[in-house]
């Protein structure tokens, strides 16, 4: 959520455009050829990020009187982060010399960069995450006088600005390391293939599949959402870029306002839960327990599939209690035709699964992937009759990644930045189209991280403060005391923290709160160990859909042209099943592939895909035909017996299916036959 208008948006491509350009230019020059340390790479990236804010965000932009003087205000605001941000590069061998031990320049350059990146975030995503943080703050600088058990020992203010402004646990910790690494590549990647068509691709694709069934318009948007949820990992950047065409399509056909737009949201959200790319919190998981990305994507696979399995079906029934009808079917493209014209765009993709389902790290195949797009957007200038040029400069690419990935650092370095160079001269003259798409991407991709870096940059005082203080030990010793009795309560309480954290602050700080908090506790009682984080970050996404404040609905709004109020409504309705499933993957580890054969896991999918029909029918009211309240909340409590993974359970919950499913078809079949 955002104060204003970014001012580059009136102004068009002036500094901040060539700025947005040098960051991501900087971010693709150190993953792929490491010519700086982790620590200043972190640096730097939080400079970029303060100096592309505060110029895209100026203060007083929309007074009239005072604009001029906020337009400076915030060149000299982001600059100042720029500048300090490399104070931690010129004096990095000093720094790590007298680490713990602040010297009068150290304090100006910790105490004010903190400050900015507080602001920094405010301007992006209003007061939510900053006043929460400032709690975790100000506990780490009074806590020791609170009473009882919250006391803490007490700390020095030099302790509070060396921990968050300095070293690897404030503002430039693993959330910050993820996002200057893995997340900002990841979002490039989102970024090019955007800018090469991938988005009229997934449409078309959908629109072709599905357009003509039952509810057409909102099963593209379900399947086009989850498509591009696949590169981009982004919920609210889906809403405003398939939504621009799926809910004014549901509109048209009858569906409400309020119900299209949570279509929307609720797919849109599931894209940060959709492998190979998922969302930023995924990549900042894996950092966080030390697992294999991979064995997040093989976590979270399952689970992505049945709630866009809920999604599908919630809009199917729908269709069906309102009477919608789908698109004629000559007004829906030919899919296999849309894959044959731009087949190529899925090579990156299927690139980068590979490379990840084969071991290799994020990093570099992120970088892969990116360059592959690369190479299909020189390919189509090539086709589009620029052959010399483009195969040149597509060459020098080729050459830069191949030095950077056999040599050593100097040499790998050095003729890596030459080839880059040289391909340089060479994009200037493939032609102008082909030159805007490339940069374009890399300035959408940087503005596009920006959200997600200063969250990242500012969460890391919640984490400072967690270790430095320990109050996580507390706060889970009170959790594990009520689990003990009640494994169900303990998940539940857990539900309701994320559910109300996620009122005012993203999915990113969502999740490393409650992970900090309470994935711990939940593997004390037992849950396995990327089962409990991701319970955590399942419910941090369905808190983007929740009432009052759901960033996804509320990014709806503007194009269903109603409130976000009403949309988060409609997309808690549509994702009421799949508040259930994270709670099935703690009792059935087998639905996250964490136990069991591959008979478990079929037979906890099943269970999965039967409970989901069942409350799916109760929320909509429709199954074959109207539900009147006593069947719907018989179906609801029906489908519940399923969750527990007990042999009694199942054999209720199965039994009142089957009782509940005869005698609907029973009753549909009566009421057909009857006189009218």
């Amino acid at each position: 959520m955002t104060n204003s208008t970014p001012a580059a948006d009136k102004q068009g491509p002036t500094a901040i455009f060539w700025i947005a350009l040098a960051f991501s230019s900087f971010q693709l020059i150190t993953a792929a050829f490491s010519p700086l340390t982790s620590q200043v790479v972190r640096t730097v990236h939080v400079g970029f990020v303060l100096l592309l804010i505060f110029t895209l965000y100026p203060p007083w932009e929309d007074h009239a009187r005072l604009g001029g003087l906020g337009k400076v205000l915030g060149w000299v605001l982001g600059g100042t982060g720029f500048v300090f941000s490399l104070y931690h590069w010129w004096y990095e061998a000093d720094l790590t010399q007298r680490a713990g031990e602040l010297i009068p320049a150290d304090w100006v350059v910790g105490v004010v960069t903190v400050a900015l990146v507080f602001e920094a975030a405010r301007r992006v995503m209003g007061w939510g995450l900053p006043i929460i943080c400032g709690i975790f703050l100000l506990y780490g600088l009074f806590g020791e006088h609170l009473p009882g058990a919250l006391a803490h020992r007490g700390f020095g203010l030099d302790q509070i600005v060396g921990a968050l402004g300095f070293g690897t646990e404030g503002i430039y910790g693993t959330p910050t390391y993820v996002s200057s690494s893995y997340i900002f590549l990841f979002i490039l990647f989102g970024a090019f293939l955007e800018q090469a068509g991938m988005i009229t691709l997934f449409t078309d694709f959908a629109m072709g599949t599905v357009g003509h069934t039952r509810g057409g318009p909102a099963k593209v948007s379900v399947i086009s959402s989850g498509l591009m949820g696949t590169i981009n990992g982004s919920g609210v950047a889906n809403v405003v870029t398939t939504g621009q065409f799926t809910i004014p399509l549901m509109k048209r056909f009858g569906y409400s306002p309020a119900f299209a737009g949570g279509v929307e949201a609720t797919a849109s959200m599931g894209g940060q839960i959709m492998p190979p790319v998922m969302g930023a919190v995924a990549f900042i998981m894996a950092e966080t327990i030390d697992v294999p990305y991979v064995a997040i994507v093989q976590a979270a696979l399952i689970p992505a599939m049945l709630y866009f399995a809920t999604a599908f079906w919630m809009v199917h029934l729908e269709a069906g209690r309102k009477g919608l009808l789908g698109l004629p079917k000559s007004e829906c493209p030919d899919p296999w035709a849309a894959l044959r014209i731009r087949w190529y765009l899925l090579l990156p993709l299927i690139g980068l699964v590979l490379l990840l389902f084969s071991g290799y790290t994020p990093l570099f195949s992120g970088t892969v992937g990116l360059a592959l797009t690369v190479v299909l957007i020189f390919g189509a200038a090539v086709m589009t009759g620029v052959h010399g040029r483009a195969l040149r400069a597509l060459f020098w690419v080729l050459l830069g990644l191949a030095c950077a990935g056999f040599f050593q650092f100097g040499v790998g370095t050095f003729f890596g930045v030459v080839a880059v160079l040289v391909a340089i001269s060479y994009i200037r003259q493939v032609g102008a189209d082909t030159r805007k798409v490339a940069l374009q991407a890399m300035v959408d991709g940087a503005r596009h991280a920006l959200p997600v870096a200063v969250a990242c940059a500012l969460v890391g005082v919640i984490i400072s403060m967690i270790n430095l203080t320990g109050v996580a030990a507390e706060l889970g010793g009170r959790i594990i005391s009520v689990g003990e009795s009640s494994l169900f309560l303990a998940l539940f309480l857990t539900m309701l923290i994320c559910l109300v954290l996620g009122m005012g602050i993203p999915t990113i700080p969502n999740y490393i709160i409650t992970s900090s908090l309470a994935a711990p506790v939940l593997l004390k009682l037992g849950v396995p160990l990327l089962v409990s984080h991701m319970f955590v970050f399942y419910f941090g996404i369905m808190a983007d859909l929740t009432p009052p404040v759901a960033l996804a609905a509320f990014a709806a709004a503007p194009i269903a042209h109603t409130s976000g109020l009403k949309i988060s409504i409609q997309a808690v309705r549509i994702a009421v099943a799949g508040f259930i499933v994270p709670f099935m993957a703690v009792y059935s580890p087998a639905l996250m592939l964490q136990s069991g054969d591959w008979a478990d896991t079929a037979y906890v999918v099943f269970k999965a895909l039967v409970a989901i029909g069942m409350w799916g029918a109760g929320a909509i009211g429709f199954l074959i035909t109207r539900l009147n309240w006593f069947e719907r909340v018989y179906a609801v409590v029906a489908a519940s017996f399923l969750v527990v993974a007990l042999p009694l359970t199942d054999e209720i919950g199965f039994g009142a299916v089957a009782v509940f499913v005869a005698w609907h078809v029973w009753r549909s079949r009566s009421a057909r036959t009857s006189p009218a």
